[in-house]
Formats: structure tokens, sequence, C-alpha cells
């Protein structure tokens, strides 16, 4: 299932799944993500790391981001 929306001006996209995965973020139920500011794209996992270049704020985000989705 794909969710999207946007925190503090960051805008998302994930496709969870509704158990853990090998593939997913740290072994849990999201196997791709990606997380956008002014349509710059600052991170990328699919099914493994593609890269990372969020700031502070940016990583605050992922961090919401994972627990609003783990539950």
């Amino acid at each position: 299932m794909w969710v999207t929306g946007e925190i503090n001006g960051y805008k998302y996209e994930a496709k969870q799944y509704l158990e853990g995965s090998d593939f997913g973020i740290n072994g849990g139920r999201i196997s791709k993500l990606c997380i956008r500011k002014d349509g710059v794209i600052l991170y990328s996992y699919d099914r493994g790391l593609d890269f990372d270049n969020l700031d502070k704020a940016g990583k605050t985000v992922y961090a919401e981001i994972l627990d609003m989705l783990a539950r």
C-alpha cells in the first residue's frame, strides 16, 4: 500500500506492507521511501538505501514517518 503526505514542508511517499521484511527499513514494513523538499529528493530507499542527504530537520521528519507508519 502506498502512503503519501507532508510534514513541515517535506513531502514523502512510502510503500508499506502489513509485515516486516529483510527489504524493509530496519527490517520493518516500509520497503520504499522517498522524501522531498522543494521538489528535490533528499532521501531515497528502494529495498535498500539509495542515498540520504537529509539535514537535521529532515532527519526529524524521517523519524516521524517511521514512527507513524510503524503503527
